[in-house]
C-alpha cells in the first residue's frame, strides 16, 4: 500500500505559501501619526476629567485609528490648585518629531514646536481621522483649542481670582480657559496672540454653550509622548 503523509496545520500553511510563491506576511505596522486635534469633546466642555482624563481621551481616539501603540498626552497646562503642582503643557508631550494623520511633520522637537518654524495651521492641524477642523470665516467656527498655556507652552498663570484652565480641567460651568487658534486667525487686536496656535485668549466659560460663544467646541491637541 502507498504511504500516506499527514501535514500539520502549520506545515500545510507553509506549503501553500511556498506553492503560491508568497511569504507569510507580518501584521501591519501601527499608524505613524504623532499629533492630532481631537475630533470631538468628551462631552462636558472644560471638564476633561483633569489631565489624566484628557490623556485617556487622547489615547482612546488614537486607538480608534490604529495609533494606540504610542503613549498619548493632551497638550494642557495645569495650575497650582487644590494641592496640585503646576504643570506646563510643553513638558508632557515628549521630544518629537510629530507627524499629523497625513504624514506631514508638524514639528521636529519641543523647541521647534514653539517657534515660527512649526508647521501648525488649518491645513496641517488635523483630527485623528485626518479631517480639517473648521475655523474663522467658516459657517461653524471651532478654532479655539483648549490649552491653558502661554505661547511658549508654559502655564498661563491666572491673576488672583481668575482662571485659565477650567479649574484644572474639572469644570463644566463658569470659569475660563486659555485657548489657541489652530488656524492662526481671529479678531484679537494683538497680532502676536491672534496668530498663536496655543495661546490667544480666554473663554467666556467652561460649559459647552459658553465655549461656543468664543468659537470653541472644547477640542484639544494630542501628542504622542514616545
Amino acid at each position: 500500500m502507498p504511504r500516506r503523509f499527514v501535514l500539520s496545520g502549520c506545515t500545510a500553511v507553509a506549503a501553500v505559501a511556498l506553492i503560491a510563491g508568497c511569504s507569510v506576511t507580518q501584521p501591519p505596522a501601527g499608524n505613524p501619526m504623532g499629533f492630532f486635534i481631537t475630533s470631538v469633546n468628551p462631552g462636558k466642555g472644560g471638564d476633561l476629567g483633569g489631565l489624566a482624563g484628557a490623556d485617556r481621551f487622547c489615547q482612546s481616539l488614537a486607538t480608534s485609528v490604529g495609533a494606540g501603540n504610542k503613549t498619548w498626552r493632551a497638550y494642557l497646562s495645569n495650575a497650582a490648585l487644590n494641592g496640585q503642582s503646576a504643570v506646563n503643557a510643553r513638558d508632557r508631550i515628549g521630544s518629537g518629531p510629530w507627524t499629523n494623520a497625513k504624514g506631514v511633520v508638524v514639528a521636529t522637537s519641543v523647541t521647534d514646536l514653539h517657534s515660527a518654524n512649526a508647521k501648525l495651521g488649518k491645513d496641517t492641524s488635523l483630527t485623528e481621522k485626518g479631517e480639517i477642523v473648521s475655523g474663522f470665516g467658516d459657517a461653524v467656527n471651532r478654532h479655539d483649542i483648549l490649552t491653558g498655556s502661554r505661547p511658549d507652552g508654559t502655564l498661563a498663570v491666572p491673576e488672583p481670582g481668575k482662571d485659565t484652565t477650567c479649574g484644572n480641567w474639572t469644570q463644566s460651568e463658569g470659569g475660563s480657559a486659555i485657548v489657541g487658534h489652530h488656524d492662526h486667525k481671529g479678531t484679537n487686536p494683538d497680532p502676536v496672540a491672534n496668530a498663536s496656535w496655543n495661546s490667544s485668549h480666554g473663554t467666556r466659560g467652561c460649559s459647552i454653550d459658553q465655549l461656543k460663544m468664543s468659537g470653541s467646541a472644547g477640542l484639544m491637541y494630542c501628542f504622542a509622548a514616545n
